[in-house]
């Protein structure tokens, strides 16, 4: 609404953004395909839709940083459990569980909270 009242077309901004974001997401597939040197079914499943979520979820849903931060969390405690245990993805689910629990603002969120309550 603030955008439209300074006269920003707002619908040519989102499909303009769309389109950006829908060009880096076929050159990532492209490279993935590329660096894989085939692509097969099963690397589009569920669960990489759900690792998506989750990453997003971890990190803040209201920061421009959140994502970032929680697909960095994510990864690093997935490999990290993964190498230690055969139960890797009960761990890691308890570990994203009790994250979640722990800032359900998201990481990004909690840290910019602490940030800004220091100054």
């Amino acid at each position: 609404m603030r955008a439209e009242t300074i006269g920003v077309n707002v619908a040519r901004v989102q499909w303009a953004v769309f389109v950006a974001a829908s060009l880096v997401c076929g050159l990532a597939g492209s490279l993935y395909a590329f660096s894989k040197d085939n692509i097969s079914p099963e690397v589009i499943s569920v669960s990489r839709s759900v690792d998506g979520l989750v990453m997003v979820l971890l990190g803040g849903i209201q920061t421009l940083t959140g994502p970032i931060v929680g697909a960095t969390v994510f990864t690093w405690l997935q490999d990290t459990v993964a190498r230690q245990t055969d139960y890797w993805q009960a761990l890691l689910g308890g570990a994203i569980l009790v994250l979640v629990i722990a800032f359900p603002q998201g990481i990004a969120a909690f840290v910019g909270e602490r940030f800004a309550e220091a100054e």
